[in-house]
């Protein structure tokens, strides 16, 4: 299949909003990644918003470590996004089969990090959703930051020069967020940079509970423990940037002065204006309905629900790269559901704990661990009824081994329900 000048190959990741499709330009080879969005899901979702500023935002980003947008297009029915092909995979999946990484080589990711979140920040430009699947990582060992779909330009600062949208990964979101009563967009990037790190360094989250409002207890305390084989400037670093008060939390240009951070550091140059597509080339027009009014912001746990209950069209399909959600339908009852489910995984070994229309399943392993704390995989099973006699099953990998949770997800799955 073709668009434009690229050839659309193999279906690299699929999402609520469209397909993610490896493309090559057919006049000299080079291959990119293409984001294909669904215009009337976007519209219907009331997201355009959200899509423009993604658009917006990456216009704006130059930079080597940060995904490269190359080109938008639009039909009637689709957007067309053309970006940066990264070949070596998400940082989650190379923690994930590798474990906890060396101090030399995790230094190096995190340099690379704060090179691309410093440089955002000068630019008015906050993630607010930084988390190790959002960080590529190409062959060559150079960090490229993602998904810009959650982020916040300058102008969407309060009147008392704060942010407001509480948005975000539970596990990486910073405990001012969670307060809800305004957060420094950078400090709170600043935050997740941290706990990717603790993750890098270690190999595990430095903030995890299966009980939510635990979780957030243990965020606003800053409740963990930094292990003492570290070294010291590490644990140092960590300790700072993993401090709950965000007005005494290291900023961006304490860490560059940090020695720890120094070690083998050579700084990443942005890219020239003159390497990148001029503004014309990365033009987008949505024809939105006039009449409807479109939010400029949306909570992300909003989305999320939203795109659980609404979008149909995925539940017969794997819905990521990383095959972290499926969907399936069935007729029997979630109370049947759950009988077979819990009887097919504790089959496998695994544990099942139930409640409130809802399994956890776990298994022991070494996945995001140092060899004196094995943690677990975990799974959630959740039903979701669309009618009397109709019901959908998703299965959630939170974290953890990706060959379990697909052995698990694809025997549920295949099972006659």
């Amino acid at each position: 299949m073709k668009h434009g000048k690229y050839e659309l190959g193999r279906t690299l990741g699929e999402g609520n909003f469209g397909k993610v499709k490896f493309a090559r330009r057919v006049d000299n080879g080079e291959a990119f990644a293409v984001k294909i969005l669904d215009r009337k899901r976007i519209l219907d979702l009331k997201i355009d918003e959200q899509i423009k500023r993604e658009i917006a935002t990456l216009k704006l980003l130059k930079h080597p470590n940060v995904v490269r947008l190359v080109e938008v297009s639009a039909s009637k029915t689709r957007i067309y996004m053309v970006l940066e092909y990264v070949n070596g995979g998400e940082l989650f999946d190379k923690i994930a089969t590798k474990g906890a990484l060396s101090e030399q080589v995790g230094r190096k990711l995190f340099q690379q990090l704060i090179d691309a979140i410093s440089y955002c920040h000068d630019r008015g430009v906050y993630h607010r959703d930084l988390k190790p699947e959002n960080v590529l990582i190409d062959a060559n060992g150079k960090i490229k930051i993602s998904d810009f779909g959650l982020s916040a330009l300058s102008q969407h600062l309060g009147n008392d020069g704060l942010l407001h949208t509480t948005c975000g990964s539970p596990n990486y979101i910073a405990p001012e967020v969670i307060a809800n009563r305004g957060y420094d967009g950078a400090l709170s990037d600043i935050w997740s940079c941290g706990v990717i790190l603790y993750i890098i360094l270690i190999g595990e989250l430095p903030f995890d509970d299966r009980n939510l409002a635990v979780l957030y207890q243990k965020i606003i305390k800053g409740d963990t423990q930094i292990p003492k084989c570290l070294s010291q400037g590490a644990q140092n670093m960590l300790r700072r940037i993993l401090d709950p008060n965000p007005r005494s939390r290291i900023n961006v240009s304490q860490i560059k002065e940090d020695v720890w951070f120094k070690q083998d550091y050579t700084p990443t140059v942005p890219y020239d204006d003159d390497s990148y597509p001029d503004d014309e080339s990365l033009s987008l027009k949505v024809e939105a309905d006039e009449h409807r009014s479109i939010p400029t912001q949306i909570n992300a746990f909003e989305l999320i629900g939203m795109s659980s209950c609404l979008d149909l069209s995925g539940f017969f399909e794997k819905e990521d790269v990383s095959e972290r959600k499926i969907r399936f339908t069935s007729n029997y009852s979630p109370k049947t559901l759950f009988e077979k489910i819990d009887e097919i995984i504790t089959e496998m070994g695994f544990q099942v704990q139930s409640g409130n229309r809802k399994l956890q399943i776990m298994r022991q392993t070494r996945v995001f661990t140092t060899s004196r704390s094995p943690c677990s995989v975990s799974v959630a099973a959740e039903v979701f009824e669309l009618s009397k006699s109709l019901y959908v099953v998703e299965l959630r990998k939170a974290y953890g081994d990706s060959t379990l949770y697909r052995k698990a997800s694809s025997r549920c799955n295949d099972f006659e329900f």
